[in-house]
C-alpha cells in the first residue's frame, strides 16, 4: 500500500456541475425551458408574452413579457442557484403563491444553452449574455419595462441529452400544447406563440375562456360547453364542461389548474368521469376545462422540480365537489334535452319459402306474434287439456331422469359444432325474423339459431379491412367538399409526421388556417365509416401515443373501422338484408366472434327447446 496521502473520494461539486444536474430535472426538452420562463413572465404580473420558436425550440427561444421586470442586482441574481425573489423564509415553503419558487430555472438554462437577458424595471436596463455558465457580456442598455429572454444552442455541450431531442415538429408540438393550457390557465393575459416567425396561437387576454376553446377545438365545442361553478368551505372551483356527445378517445383533454398552475392528477380525471359516467359511451372521454382554488397551505407543489404534481390536504372533500357540481350542471343542462327512445317493437316475421324435412302446418306471411295469437283463448285450452296429470306423470318418473333446467339455454356455435364443419354451417341456415330490431333468428335442423347482426357484420368488415390494408392504398376519391376537422395547434404542427404513419392506409391531412386540418381525398374502403369520428379518434390517437407503431396503429384503425360500419342495434333490416348477413358471416375466416371477441352465434338445440317446453 501506498504510505502517502489518501485522496477524499467524496468531492465538492463545482457550481457549474451542479447547475448541469440541475438543468437535468428542469429543462428536459426545450417545452420545460418555455414553462419555467412562462411562468416566471406570468409572476412578474405580464398582461402580453410572447413566444418566438425556431426549429421547434432546439435552435432558438425568445420570451418577451411586458412585467415588472428587473434592476441590474436582481438580473444578476436571477443567473444564480437558489435566488428568488418569490420566497424569503422557511414558513412560506408551505404558502407558495407563484408559479415559481426554487430559483434553478434561469442558472440550469444558462449551463446547457448561451443565453441573452435583456431586462428593465422602467428605470434602468441591463443587458446579460452567458455562454454555456459562463458571464460574457454584463451591461446596461435601453429597452422597454419588462423582461425579454434569448435562449440558443441548446445541449450542444450535453450532447447524450441533445441526441434524445426527437423531431422539430414534435418538440414544437409539446410547446403549443403547453401553450394552449397556459392560455386556459391564464385567460387574462394575451399569449402569442410564433414558429419559425409565422404564429400559429394566439389570445385576446380578455379573460374569456370560450374563446380560447374555439380557437383550440372549433365552434362546435365552445357552442357545448356548459359553465359550472362550486365551493365548499375551502375550496373553490368553476370552469366548463363540454356536453358529452362530443368526446374524445383518449383522456387527454381533461385541463386541470390548480390556483391557476397546471397540474396532472389521476384522482381528479377519475372524479370528472365518474361525473359523466351516466352519459358517456364506454371507453369514451370528455373535454373539460376545471379550474380550482384554494388556501395555499393546502397544496404541497415540491413534490417534483417540474411541478406538475401537487399533493393536496382534503382531497376526498375537494373530489366530492368536483364530481357533485359537474354532475349538477350536466343533469341541468341535459334536462332541456328530449331524449326519444325507441320503441320496442314485436318481432315481424317476413317468412321466406322453406323446405322443411318433417311436415309443418302453413302459415299466413307477415303476421306479428299479437296477430298471431289474437283469437287465442288460454283459458279455454288450460280447462281442456289434463295438464294436472301431465305433472303427474312427470313426478312418477325417478329424479335422475328429470333434468329440468330454469333458465334460458344458449351455447356458443363452436361448442356446438364441429370444426370440421366450419363456416358450411351457415349455409344451411333458414332467416325467419327480426328480434328487437338487432337479432336475426334463423332456424335450421338443430334447432333455433341467433345472430348478433352488429357483431356478425363486424367480424365480416374486419376481416375484409384487413386484407384490403395489408397493401398500400392506391385508390383513391376525390371529394367535392374536403372534410374538415378542428385541431389544436400542437396536432398541426404535427401533421407531416401524422401522414407519414397514414399515408400508407391512403389517408393524407392538409393544413387549412391556422386551426384545421383537411382531407381532400379519401380512400375506397372509406366509404361505410363514420368519417369525421374515425378521423378525430385517429388524432387524438397519435397525440396521446407520440410513437405509434404501425402495427398497433392498423389494427386500432382496422377494428375501429370494422365497428362504425357495421349495422347498429336497433336498426330494421328487410330479409334481403338479414341474408346478406349471414352470407358475409360465412366468407369469414373465424365467423364465430366478433374482433372484442364477442360471439357472433349463438344456438338453441331442438332437444334444449324441448326440454324448456317440458316434452321430454
Amino acid at each position: 500500500m501506498n504510505g502517502g496521502m489518501k485522496m477524499a473520494k467524496i468531492q465538492v461539486l463545482s457550481e457549474h456541475l451542479t447547475n448541469m444536474i440541475a438543468a437535468g430535472e428542469v429543462v428536459e426538452r426545450p417545452a420545460g425551458i418555455v414553462k419555467e420562463c412562462v411562468e416566471n413572465s406570468i409572476d412578474a404580473g405580464s398582461t402580453v408574452i410572447e413566444v418566438e420558436v425556431y426549429q421547434g425550440g432546439i435552435e432558438r427561444i425568445i420570451i418577451t413579457d411586458d412585467g415588472c421586470g428587473m434592476d441590474h442586482e436582481d438580473a444578476h441574481l436571477a443567473f444564480m442557484r437558489h435566488a428568488t425573489s418569490k420566497m424569503h423564509s422557511e414558513e412560506e415553503l408551505f404558502n407558495i403563491q407563484t408559479m415559481g419558487f426554487r430559483g434553478e430555472a434561469l442558472p440550469s438554462i444558462a449551463s446547457v444553452a448561451q443565453v441573452e437577458l435583456q431586462t428593465s424595471d422602467g428605470k434602468e436596463g441591463t443587458l446579460l449574455r452567458y455562454n454555456y455558465g459562463s458571464l460574457d457580456v454584463d451591461e446596461k442598455c435601453n429597452c422597454p419595462r419588462g423582461t425579454k429572454l434569448d435562449v440558443s444552442g441548446l445541449f450542444v455541450k450535453t450532447p447524450a441529452r441533445f441526441k434524445h431531442l426527437k423531431s422539430t415538429s414534435y418538440e414544437f408540438s409539446v410547446i403549443a400544447d403547453l401553450m394552449n393550457k397556459m392560455a386556459l390557465s391564464h385567460p387574462n393575459i394575451r399569449f402569442t406563440l410564433s414558429h419559425d416567425g409565422r404564429v400559429v396561437f394566439q389570445t385576446s387576454g380578455n379573460g374569456n375562456i370560450l374563446e380560447i376553446l374555439y380557437q383550440m377545438y372549433g365552434k362546435e365545442v365552445a357552442q357545448n360547453a356548459i359553465p359550472f361553478e362550486g365551493r365548499n368551505d375551502d375550496f373553490h372551483i368553476h370552469g366548463y364542461a363540454i356536453q358529452p356527445k362530443i368526446n374524445r378517445a383518449t383522456k387527454y383533454f381533461m385541463f386541470l389548474t390548480l390556483n391557476t398552475r397546471l397540474i396532472r392528477s389521476v384522482a381528479i380525471q377519475k372524479a370528472i368521469l365518474d361525473a359523466y359516467s351516466d352519459y358517456m359511451p364506454p371507453n369514451r372521454f370528455p373535454i373539460v376545462v376545471l379550474q380550482m382554488d384554494s388556501d395555499t397551505q393546502l397544496v404541497d407543489v415540491n413534490v417534483h422540480p417540474n411541478k406538475w404534481e401537487v399533493r393536496l390536504s382534503k382531497q376526498g372533500e375537494m373530489l366530492d365537489l368536483i364530481k357533485t357540481t359537474i354532475q349538477d350542471a350536466l343533469n341541468a343542462s341535459l334536462k332541456t334535452v328530449s331524449v326519444s327512445k325507441p320503441e320496442k317493437k314485436s318481432v315481424v316475421f317476413e317468412q321466406p319459402e322453406i323446405q322443411y324435412s318433417y311436415p309443418v302446418k302453413q302459415q299466413k306471411e307477415n303476421k306479428t306474434i299479437e296477430q298471431s295469437f289474437k283469437n287465442y283463448n288460454p283459458i279455454r285450452e288450460i280447462e281442456t287439456k289434463p295438464i294436472i296429470e301431465e305433472k303427474l306423470t312427470y313426478k312418477e318418473k325417478p329424479a335422475a331422469e328429470l333434468k329440468v333446467q330454469q333458465e334460458p339455454i344458449s351455447y356458443p356455435i363452436p361448442k356446438e359444432i364441429k370444426n370440421d364443419r366450419g363456416p358450411e354451417f351457415f349455409l344451411h341456415l333458414q332467416v325467419l325474423a327480426q328480434l328487437h330490431d338487432s337479432y336475426i333468428l334463423c332456424s335450421n335442423e338443430e334447432g333455433l339459431v341467433i345472430v348478433d347482426q352488429h357483431a356478425a357484420q363486424e367480424r365480416y368488415h374486419y376481416e375484409q379491412l384487413n386484407e384490403k390494408l395489408l397493401v398500400q392504398c392506391t385508390n383513391k376519391q376525390p371529394l367535392m367538399v374536403p372534410i374538415q376537422l378542428d385541431v389544436s395547434s400542437n396536432v398541426l404542427a404535427q401533421y407531416m409526421t401524422i401522414n407519414e404513419k397514414t399515408s400508407f392506409f391512403g389517408i393524407e391531412f392538409e393544413p387549412f388556417g391556422t386551426n384545421q386540418l383537411i382531407l381532400r381525398e379519401i380512400p375506397l374502403w372509406f366509404h361505410d365509416v363514420d368519417q369525421k369520428q374515425f378521423l378525430q379518434d385517429l388524432l387524438d390517437y397519435f397525440v396521446e401515443n407520440q410513437d405509434v407503431d404501425m402495427a398497433k396503429l392498423r389494427k386500432h384503425m382496422i377494428a375501429t373501422m370494422a365497428c362504425h360500419s357495421s349495422i347498429r342495434f336497433n336498426r330494421p333490416l328487410s330479409m334481403q338484408e338479414m341474408k346478406k348477413v349471414i352470407l358475409d358471416l360465412q366468407k369469414c375466416k373465424q365467423p364465430y366472434h366478433c374482433p372484442h371477441g364477442r360471439p357472433t352465434v349463438i344456438v338453441m338445440s331442438d332437444s334444449e327447446l324441448r326440454k324448456e317446453f317440458e316434452r321430454g
